[in-house]
């Protein structure tokens, strides 16, 4: 499925940024066994091109395995090599830049409307709200007055509750890391992740 298509079908895309790689790995796992199939690794995280690694081999060639935190074109480009086939960049710059020339669907990060405009004509798929905390639904609201057609994506402490509101504001989907994940990348609980797990995917059904 196209990325664009599967991000309107699935309205979520889990963020994943831990400090144990090997938790990492079997929490992006489990997200996707419990139906979330657009999970993004950031690079920030302990070892993330590794788990990208790791659950590409797991997956296979088909599964949005996307990689976060991209500031870099090298970013950009061990992301790939590391089998991601989605890259979210947090500001537009370099990282957007190869991503588009690598032909990978890429989340630009956006906060104003002339970063909006940019990222549209730079290439990007879709567009990261971000830091969506600030503002709020209302601003995205804001934001789709002059941009109705562009796929907004928005980020940061998007809980349960929040995530409603937000695509009933005209949201594709919506990009969630802590409220969704918890502590399952340092170790947590996996049982309680694919409790959160159901929660989000009834929300965003």
């Amino acid at each position: 499925m196209e990325f664009t298509a599967a991000l309107r079908e699935e309205r979520l895309v889990a963020i994943v940024r831990g400090k144990d790689p090997e938790a990492s790995f079997r929490t992006v796992m489990t997200l996707v066994e419990e139906g979330v199939p657009l999970v993004e690794v950031a690079l920030s995280g302990a070892g993330a091109l590794d788990v990208i690694e790791r659950a590409r081999r797991e997956l296979g060639t088909e599964a949005w395995l996307g990689a976060g935190a991209v500031l870099t074109a090298g970013d950009a480009q061990r992301a790939r090599d590391a089998g991601a086939n989605l890259l979210a960049v947090p500001a537009l710059g370099p990282g957007v830049e190869e991503s588009v020339r690598q032909g990978v669907p890429v989340l630009a990060g956006v906060s104003t409307a002339r970063e909006v405009a940019a990222a549209d004509r730079a290439g990007a798929a879709a567009l990261t709200l971000l830091p969506g905390s600030v503002g709020g639904p209302a601003y995205l609201r804001a934001l789709r007055a002059p941009f109705p057609d562009l796929p907004f994506v928005p980020v940061g402490r998007v809980d349960a509750e929040r995530a409603g509101e937000y695509l009933r504001s005209g949201a594709m989907a919506v990009g969630v890391g802590a409220p969704l994940v918890g502590d399952a990348a340092d170790g947590g609980d996996l049982g309680e992740l694919r409790k959160r797990a159901a929660r989000f995917k009834a929300v965003c059904a």
